[in-house]
């Protein structure tokens, strides 16, 4: 015979006590109701001393007297715990306790920190919060809590680095803040670094109006100040942007440049006609496929012969940029095919974006802060005891 299925309300009923099982522990029954009642005494016996007198006595020197009690929530460890809170015709007595326990428990606020983080809305992380706790918590609310993170944010970018990266990866992701003149865009500059262990970290972001040179030092300038010299530094690599390879010269001038061939065979191809795309795009790739630097020149060589005629405009720009495309070829061989673009940042960006567009918009500056940092703080937390093997085997 066939199993008899139980009702839905029956089986969410069932997944809500054995959420606020696992969530509060052993203490959720009776704690709740003993905090309940010692709460109520605190707020009784406050509202005496106040008015030094029984219950039904009335005194003409005095114009406050008992007025009754109103119901108060807070969110605890413990859950949510509904009390009634004693008061006069002119105060309210509050128990201190309540201002030690807080509006939300520390545990409460970092459920609702890690569910805005993980992409859900502020409106659903209300709901989330009202399974666990019994009460819905509003969105204003999850706003003011995921504030919290500012100071977090502050200290990300006050920390001190080591100098002992080798590889630093730098690429700028766009997203949409709503400002008072409407929607506009602004650019978030990342530095992600690889170590020669294989250690990778994202070291640093700012958020900026563009790509220009005083934006990117900007952030190099923060990048050198915090500790990162670039003593062992052997290779930075960009997406080709004109700002940012005029601010390492100022910052970071002795350290070898490598421009990101994705970036560049996209703009490449973006100048060619149908008909030539694939011939131009199989030339092109040759020069950085190839086994040896002197073979990339090589190749290079017949690429301008062959479409110099065609492209002039865009095999000249190639040419300009050529030693700063080649600039890998003078690593271990094992590592040019990490180090001839910017795919590791970029995979981030992927993330960034996944987690930023159920938003539409920022609503401000501040709020692309703090969603940048738990990103990246996820992804280093993620990588301290995972590194990249190809960067360990070839140290």
């Amino acid at each position: 015979m066939a199993r008899k299925v139980a009702p839905i309300t029956e089986q969410y009923q069932h997944f809500v006590r054995e959420l606020k099982e696992s969530f509060w522990g052993d203490l959720y029954q009776g704690g709740q109701q003993a905090l309940k009642q010692i709460l109520e005494a605190e707020s009784e016996r406050e509202r005496q001393r106040y008015l030094m007198r029984d219950a039904y006595e009335r005194r003409a020197d005095t114009a406050d007297y008992r007025n009754g009690s109103y119901e108060r929530e807070i969110v605890t460890r413990l859950g949510t715990i509904r009390f009634r809170v004693a008061r006069t015709r002119q105060r309210a007595f509050l128990p201190k306790a309540v201002k030690r326990l807080q509006r939300r428990a520390e545990d409460v606020a970092l459920l609702i920190r890690e569910a805005f983080l993980r992409g859900i809305s502020t409106r659903q992380v209300g709901r989330v919060i009202g399974v666990i706790t019994g009460e819905v918590v509003s969105a204003q609310t999850v706003s003011k809590i995921s504030r919290s993170l500012d100071g977090m944010v502050k200290a990300f970018h006050q920390a001190r680095l080591s100098d002992d990266w080798v590889y630093l990866f730098l690429d700028g992701v766009s997203l949409r803040v709503r400002r008072p003149g409407g929607r506009k865009r602004v650019q978030m500059l990342v530095a992600y670094g690889v170590g020669a262990d294989g250690q990778r970290r994202l070291l640093g972001f700012q958020r900026s109006q563009g790509e220009s040179q005083q934006a990117w030092e900007g952030l190099l300038g923060d990048l050198y100040r915090r500790g990162l010299e670039g003593q062992q530094l052997k290779l930075i690599v960009t997406d080709g942007c004109a700002g940012l390879a005029a601010a390492l010269q100022t910052i970071y001038p002795h350290v070898a440049h490598q421009r990101c061939w994705v970036h560049k065979m996209r703009n490449i191809l973006e100048s060619v006609r149908k008909r030539d795309y694939d011939a131009v795009k199989a030339d092109a790739q040759a020069i950085y496929r190839a086994t040896h630097g002197k073979v990339a020149r090589a190749a290079f060589q017949r690429f301008h012969w062959r479409w110099q005629n065609v492209y002039p405009a865009m095999v000249k720009r190639l040419e300009r940029d050529l030693p700063e495309l080649l600039s890998f070829f003078a690593l271990p061989k094992r590592l040019w095919r990490k180090l001839r673009t910017t795919n590791v940042i970029e995979r981030c960006f992927v993330e960034v974006r996944r987690r930023t567009r159920p938003m539409v918009c920022f609503v401000n500056v501040h709020s692309v802060d703090r969603i940048i940092f738990s990103i990246f703080s996820r992804f280093n937390g993620d990588w301290k005891n995972r590194t990249l093997r190809v960067f360990t085997q070839a140290a």
